[in-house]
């Protein structure tokens, strides 16, 4: 589980996953124009808020290279109570599972709180829609999602039982 002091580490692997995984989807200015500083700000609020959790995946030299954050659905949705908030592996640690069992353990934790059902929203044309169809997650509600002068479409994927996920 992770801790505040964790946020420049999550923060460096948030932006650098964004610079690889969404490349020819994001315009390359935006994606150059990323810095460490507000998103580092960022996870340190969310990593002491309580409300959320962050789960990180380490390499053989402990260096977090991935990490998984999860919490309440946060638009109200009668289906999907809990939400895969973020998933983020680092390119050069993708394709080992680490996703897969970070997604277990937000699942794991989602059903400890008595949430048994998830969902997780990403880009429409981005890399990971892939993974989370193959985790058996079904597309259920589509929308877009406005991120400075960035406006990209979005779909949630879910799963209502996620005992399967871990």
């Amino acid at each position: 589980m992770a801790t505040p002091v964790d946020a420049p580490v999550i923060a460096r692997v948030h932006v650098d996953t964004w610079r690889t995984s969404y490349r020819g989807i994001v315009p390359d200015d935006f994606l150059a124009k990323l810095s460490y500083e507000r998103p580092t700000e960022k996870w340190a609020e969310i990593l002491g808020d309580g409300e959320n959790f962050v789960y990180v995946a380490e390499d053989e030299l402990a260096r977090i290279v991935g990490f998984a954050s999860g919490g309440p659905e946060r638009n109200g949705d009668p289906v999907y109570r809990g939400e895969l908030l973020r998933l983020y592996v680092l390119e050069s640690a993708q394709r080992r599972g680490l996703g897969r069992r970070l997604v277990g353990c937000v699942a794991t934790r989602l059903r400890q709180a008595g949430i048994h059902s998830m969902l997780v929203w990403t880009m429409a044309e981005g890399p990971s829609r892939h993974f989370y169809k193959a985790l058996g997650g079904r597309p259920v509600s589509v929308g877009q999602w406005d991120f400075g002068d960035l406006t990209v479409d979005e779909v949630a994927y879910g799963w209502t039982a996620t005992c399967a996920l871990g």
